[in-house]
């Protein structure tokens, strides 16, 4: 597979209505929030899942699309595949035998060229593989910010009731009480960058990219539940650079991308308190633009669906 040539940066707009897009655990599961703005956060980690899941069941979880981290695997275990594959013995002795990595430099790099050519999600977000059994560690091409909303959030907390009982010292009872967390709706955003320097040297190929595309658009279809509510990705905005080290500064390309707010029919400024805007209840309530106006040479808009 070729490997990628260019440089990526690029915006994507997610949405919930109705449910919660990540709990926090420290929090009693409410939606994560910034304490200081009140919006809603989604954890790079939390998005990850989601598109490793997606590419695992895309895949049938075979290589080059095998997915890293899964539940309830030993990742030693896949360490140790890498070393039986390419046919190297340890020189170690005991329970450290694959402790360190071969002194031969070929060698070692062989081990983790083959975890990153069976591994979608370590050619893609990297990995550190020298836990107990070592096959060494990369960093990935693509790195992904936390998601914000592009407002504040107000969680709701449902009460619910069951019917049915956990434990015998209940039996008596009619139903019993639980708790639900809900975003009514948010909009957020979340930056990512791709890096071809990196790229290269996991192996990370523009059917890679591709993969990566269609995974944003359609994991949250694959994440369905009643938690959830209703997710669903909504624009995802890249900008194509040239050259390997890029053609302008991510940051700049982002500010091109704007929301605003849609009130009776026409935009409006977000946080414009004058206005009296309505909560935002749907995808419809904002509008996102990008301004393509000279454009820094040798960057080009580019949007995968």
């Amino acid at each position: 597979m070729t490997t990628l040539q260019n440089r990526y940066d690029f915006v994507l707009f997610l949405d919930v209505e109705n449910g919660n897009p990540n709990g926090d655990p420290d929090a009693g599961n409410m939606p994560r929030m910034d304490p200081e703005t009140s919006q809603g956060l989604m954890s790079d980690v939390s998005i990850k899942r989601k598109l490793r899941n997606y590419v695992a069941e895309a895949h049938g979880n075979s290589a080059p699309y095998r997915i890293y981290f899964t539940e309830n695997t030993v990742l030693n275990d896949r360490h140790k595949e890498a070393w039986e594959a390419e046919e190297i013995t340890p020189t170690g002795k005991g329970k450290d035998a694959y402790k360190s990595l071969p002194k031969d430099q070929a060698e070692s790099r062989r081990i983790t060229d083959w975890m990153c050519a069976q591994f979608w999600d370590i050619r893609t977000f990297g990995a550190v593989m020298s836990t107990g059994i070592n096959a060494g560690q990369v960093r990935g091409p693509v790195q992904l910010s936390f998601a914000r909303s592009e407002e504040p959030i107000m969680p709701l907390e449902i009460s619910i009731t069951r019917s049915s009982v956990t434990n015998e010292a209940d039996r008596e009872k009619a139903r019993t009480m639980g708790r639900k967390n809900i975003v009514p709706y948010g909009l957020y955003r979340v930056y990512g960058f791709i890096n071809v320097k990196l790229a290269d040297r996991t192996g990370f190929s523009e059917a890679d990219l591709a993969m990566l595309w269609t995974a944003f658009r359609d994991m949250l279809d694959l994440d369905r539940s009643a938690s959830r509510g209703m997710m669903a990705s909504r624009r995802l905005i890249a900008f194509r650079h040239d050259s390997a080290l890029g053609n302008a500064q991510a940051h700049r390309l982002f500010e091109r991308v704007t929301v605003q707010r849609m009130h009776r029919g026409a935009p409006v400024e977000i946080g414009a308190r004058s206005h009296n805007l309505p909560p935002a209840r749907a995808f419809s309530d904002y509008r996102i633009d990008v301004d393509t106006n000279d454009l820094p040479d040798g960057v080009t808009l580019h949007e995968p669906w």
